[in-house]
């Protein structure tokens, strides 16, 4: 039997756009709704570790609260005795510092040690990884007993200190002074916390193409050119990273000098952690805590965001100078 005259006309008789937009919308509704449905408990974990605590937190800051009771709404008054008080301001600096020693201590000494096992310049780069490495392993209450013996004033340091100048009577004194009592803790941070940056700089370093680094080799790039033009261009999100991992760190931490000083003497090693937490455990000003706690997150907040432009920057500037 033959087909109809018109059977040609039904199969190559094209879809209607419509149809195909209907088709479209559909599909995007549909992978939505499985987006949806998969981030759903992880932002709901989020929300409920993260966003509740910090509104909480906020709320908090405007009262009185002392962990019991029914919070009393006092306005800004936690902020103004908070900004009136030297504590607070000495605190800051503190935690100036410890970023500092963090991004021009941690992460390019971090760097430089990981280019150095990834280049093979030193003999027996698995040993040097694991001594490089291993601070970062131990718990910081142990290594806050272990350095306040060290900077005691009859410590190893003293000791040390005491022979090379022949005074067997030497006592160290550092943790007396206003300038130098944060100096301890600044060297416990950069002898742990480093080899954390050596390792993410370790990693990263090894997913260099070996072909690239040969090929400057054969083209007579010595290892400053290597370094310069090859491998810090390609570094620089891991810079990014390290960096505001570095300054929500400082921030926040505050075990390691809670134990080896308490912020004493007085209050010349205290930071702005150690400062909440005996505000709010200590003396039970919850919500005096509560406000401190929102200067440092808009502390980090701001912090993260200028180093997130200047890398920008700083990316933007080398792609137009290879163009």
């Amino acid at each position: 039997m033959l087909p109809p005259n018109n059977w040609r006309e039904h199969s190559t008789k094209p879809i209607r756009i419509d149809e195909k937009e209907s088709d479209v919308a559909s599909a995007a509704k549909s992978d939505r709704i499985s987006y949806a449905i998969l981030t759903a408990p992880a932002l709901l974990i989020y929300g409920l570790v993260i966003v509740i605590p910090v509104v909480y937190s906020l709320v908090l800051s405007f009262t009185d609260w002392a962990g019991a009771g029914i919070p009393n709404f006092i306005g800004f008054t936690n902020y103004v005795v908070m900004f009136s008080d030297p504590i607070f301001w000495w605190g800051l600096r503190n935690n100036g510092l410890v970023i500092l020693v963090s991004l021009i201590g941690q992460i390019p000494l971090g760097f430089f040690l990981a280019y150095v096992i990834y280049r093979r310049l030193v003999r027996g780069a698995g040993f040097f990884e694991a001594v490089i490495f291993f601070p970062a392993l131990l718990s910081p209450v142990v290594v806050a007993l272990l350095f306040g013996v060290v900077f005691a004033p009859t410590g190893l340091v003293s000791q040390i200190i005491g022979r090379a100048i022949n005074d067997p009577m030497f006592s160290l004194t550092i943790f007396n002074s206003k300038t130098t009592a944060i100096l301890p803790y600044l060297i416990v941070l950069l002898w742990m916390y480093t080899g954390i940056y050596f390792i993410i700089f370790l990693a990263n370093l090894q997913k260099t193409s070996p072909e690239m680094l040969e090929a400057a080799v054969l083209d007579g790039a010595n290892e400053w050119r290597i370094l310069k033009s090859l491998i810090l261009p390609q570094q620089v999100p891991v810079f990014l990273t390290s960096a505001i991992y570095a300054v929500a760190g400082s921030l926040k931490s505050f075990e390691i000098l809670w134990i080896m000083t308490n912020g004493g003497p007085s209050y010349y090693s205290s930071v702005l952690g150690l400062y909440m937490i005996q505000n709010t455990f200590s003396f039970y000003k919850y919500g005096f805590g509560s406000a401190i706690s929102v200067v440092l997150i808009l502390l980090s907040v701001f912090l993260i965001l200028v180093l997130s432009a200047i890398a920008a920057r700083f990316t933007r500037a080398h792609e137009e100078g290879n163009h």
